[in-house]
């Protein structure tokens, strides 16, 4: 019996192909990009106070790319990071990497600044505490933005890369999304110095990611720096 050529697609082909798209991250980049331009826009024309950048307005423009990215491409594993069952070995990481930060920082101050170590009872202010609620809040979207979302999706999409180029990378992605703020709030002279101390934390923070995969560490470390680079002028 001779059978006539059929023309019409072939429907298994056709319903693995938005599966094969999105386990190709092709969302990726144009999510990034819009991203990076309604940051730059909300940095350039808005002002407002520190409170509202660090917790609705990083929720707005990090947290809400996440949620998205997350339901169209149906993958959990970018939430792997935050599962509970990490969570105290991430505080306990998070302790000993933000210290570490938190000395190294200290002392380059001193050093620069030619100061003495001096006492101060910081627990027992309200404004500590306040300002390093403002700090998690930071490293919670912060982390969840550049971490869980970039750095996994660049794991998982150059997984046949070199680990250099992979970190190359994430740091190229969190330095764009951090020169706005460098611009707005040092002096031409400073932001060089700026820029490098941020390439020098995101990079840290990336092998530390890529080495335990733990959310919590990286926010707990994360709010740490944030606060001595505050506290030191910085």
């Amino acid at each position: 019996m001779y059978l006539m050529p059929s023309n019409q697609p072939n429907n298994s082909n056709l319903a693995t192909t938005p599966e094969k798209l999105l386990n190709e991250h092709v969302l990726f980049y144009p999510l990034l990009l819009v991203a990076v331009i309604a940051w730059y826009a909300y940095r350039w024309l808005f002002s407002f106070p520190v409170w509202f950048d660090e917790t609705l307005g990083k929720a707005f423009f990090f947290g809400l790319p996440v949620w998205f990215y997350t339901v169209v491409s149906k993958r959990k594993d970018v939430l792997e990071p935050l599962r509970f069952s990490i969570f105290q070995q991430g505080l306990l990481l998070g302790v000993a990497l933000g210290g570490l930060y938190g000395f190294i920082t200290s002392t380059m101050s001193l050093l620069q600044s030619g100061g003495v170590v001096e006492s101060a009872q910081l627990f027992q202010s309200t404004q500590f505490w306040y300002e390093f609620a403002l700090a998690l809040f930071t490293g919670f979207w912060e982390t969840l933005f550049f971490y869980c979302f970039v750095a996994m999706v660049v794991f998982d999409k150059y997984k046949k890369v070199s680990l250099v180029w992979q970190m190359a990378l994430i740091v190229i992605i969190f330095l764009v999304f951090h020169l706005p703020n460098a611009f707005l709030r040092f002096s031409p002279a400073l932001v060089m110095s700026q820029v490098l101390l941020l390439f020098l934390f995101s990079l840290g923070q990336a092998l530390v990611f890529y080495r335990w995969r733990n959310a919590y560490a990286l926010m707990l470390s994360h709010a740490i720096w944030g606060l001595v680079l505050l506290f030191h002028g910085t």
